[in-house]
Parts: C-alpha cells; sequence; structure tokens
C-alpha cells in the first residue's frame, strides 16, 4: 500500500471516529496541550520581548535564552522530567514551553526594536508615558511581526506535541506511537496527515488573526 492507500484506509474507517480513541477526542486533546503551552509561552515570552525591546536593554541576554532553550532536545527533556516527578501533564508542558519562548522572545524584542523610532521621539516629546508609548505607538507598528513569532511557536508546537503520547497522554501522537508499536502503518501515516492538517489549520488561523488585527496601513508595509 502506499502512503495515499494508508491515509484513505485511515479516515474512511469509522472505528477511527467514535470513542476515546477517535478522531475528534485526540484532535481535542492535541489542541488542548498545544493551547495551554502556547499560552504558558506567551505569558513569559511577550513581556519580556515587550520589556527589553522598549527599553534597549536586554538584547544579549534574550539572545543567551534564545539560544540555550533552542539547544535542548524537547524530547530528552521530556524523559528526563518524566524520570523525576513521574508520569503526567507536566513533563510534557516544561519542554513545549521552552520550545515556545524563543520565537516569541525574540521576534517581540526584534519587531519592538525594529520600529521607526521618529513617532516615538515625538511621543516622548508630547509627554505620554512609556507604558502609553510601547503600547500605542510601538506595539500597533510591531504587531505583524509579534504575530509572526507567535505562529512559528504555535507551529512548532502543535507538530512536537505528539510527544505527549511518551508519557501516556493523548493527543494525535497517540496514533503514531501507538501504530509503531501495532505495526500498524495505517495508524502511523494517519496521525501524521493529522498533524500536518492542523499545522496547516493554524497557519489559516493566525493569517485571519493577522487581517482582524492588525491595521491596513501597518499590514502592507
Amino acid at each position: 500500500m502506499n502512503v495515499l492507500n494508508f491515509v484513505n484506509a485511515f479516515f474512511s474507517d469509522s472505528a477511527h471516529w467514535y470513542g476515546y480513541d477517535g478522531i475528534p477526542q485526540r484532535l481535542l486533546e492535541h489542541v488542548q496541550y498545544t493551547l495551554m503551552a502556547l499560552g504558558l509561552a506567551a505569558a513569559i515570552g511577550l513581556p519580556l520581548g515587550l520589556l527589553t525591546g522598549h527599553t534597549g536593554r536586554g538584547g544579549n541576554a534574550v539572545a543567551f535564552v534564545a539560544t540555550a532553550a533552542r539547544a535542548l532536545p524537547s524530547f530528552g527533556l521530556l524523559v528526563l522530567i518524566a524520570v523525576v516527578v513521574g508520569i503526567g501533564l507536566l513533563p510534557v508542558m516544561v519542554p513545549l514551553v521552552v520550545l515556545a519562548i524563543p520565537p516569541i522572545l525574540v521576534t517581540t524584542y526584534e519587531a519592538v526594536r525594529s520600529v521607526d523610532p521618529s513617532p516615538v521621539d515625538a511621543a516622548r516629546g508630547m509627554g505620554m508615558h512609556e507604558t502609553s508609548i510601547l503600547f500605542r505607538v510601538e506595539l500597533p507598528v510591531a504587531l505583524p511581526l509579534v504575530l509572526s513569532g507567535l505562529r512559528s511557536a504555535a507551529i512548532q508546537v502543535v507538530s512536537t506535541a505528539t510527544i505527549a503520547a511518551y508519557v501516556s497522554l493523548g493527543g494525535i501522537g497517540r496514533y503514531i506511537i501507538d501504530g509503531l508499536y501495532q505495526r500498524n502503518y495505517e495508524k502511523v501515516v494517519g496521525g501524521a496527515t493529522l498533524v500536518a492538517l492542523l499545522a496547516l489549520v493554524t497557519l489559516a488561523v493566525f493569517w485571519a488573526a493577522e487581517r482582524l488585527a492588525v491595521s491596513p496601513g501597518v499590514r502592507r508595509r
């Protein structure tokens, strides 16, 4: 059987659409893991990126953190934390959050630093508070790049959240891990296809978010 036959067999099997191991349930679990990890990473990376970008301080620290985090293997970190704290959600969240922080942090920092200093200086000359300058002058211009960092992080998390299956959790990775163990390549290919489709949906969601959130004048730049 070729890959297309595996895909067709997987999605046409009604048993894959119902129950605890059905596609809707596994998709829901995968999306939950992704949203949790992305939310935690954004809560850390966005404020730090905005602050360091606005003040111009801490650029070296941002680069160091990003490089160090990218050097950590997600699966190795998963196994290490699982050995230390046991099976559960924490061993999954830590590597996913560590994976997502660098693109959010670095892109947000670079986005704010790349804003034209002329309107920023004008805002300071008008007596605007630094917080107002950041959120009313710099962030609207930097928003497309900020969203691109979030998009990159989301795609990486969607692709890597399959590791949750290694510690007996759910998600789409369940099909890949179980399929390999059972030598059921229909499941393996079906799971990989679902991950790819979910990544494409994620891209579409961020494209729509940019169309809605970014000013048309900024978007055309």
